[in-house]
């Protein structure tokens, strides 16, 4: 924990980050409105680019080359994004990814 001025800037910290905390869960919570939510959730869950395409396999679904789904398709995704993902879905699969590749396969 960073030391702070007083009791009410760490409140106010504390504050911010609960309310950060309840719009991910808010976003978390709403049904994918699209296919391509539907594979960043999957990411988010899973952490995994593989297991993501594994399971966008599952489903029949192939890439817009017309070929199998790839893990590379998972990551294009999530760093080109795409207009029928919300910023925010789009934002915490980013964070996810970036944990990833900062820290290795542990969260």
């Amino acid at each position: 924990m960073t030391p702070y001025e007083n009791i009410a800037e760490l409140i106010e910290n504390l504050e911010s980050e609960i309310a950060s905390l309840n719009e991910q869960i808010a976003t978390l919570k709403k049904e994918p409105e699209s296919f391509n939510e539907q594979v960043l959730l999957k990411y988010i869950e899973t952490c995994s680019t593989g297991k993501t395409k594994d399971f966008v396999r599952s489903l029949g679904v192939k890439s817009e080359r017309g070929s199998l789904f790839s893990s590379g398709d998972v990551s294009k995704l999530i760093k080109d994004g795409s207009d029928d993902v919300s910023a925010e879905l789009l934002a915490m699969a980013k964070q996810v990814a970036n944990t990833k590749n900062k820290y290795g396969k542990k969260r």
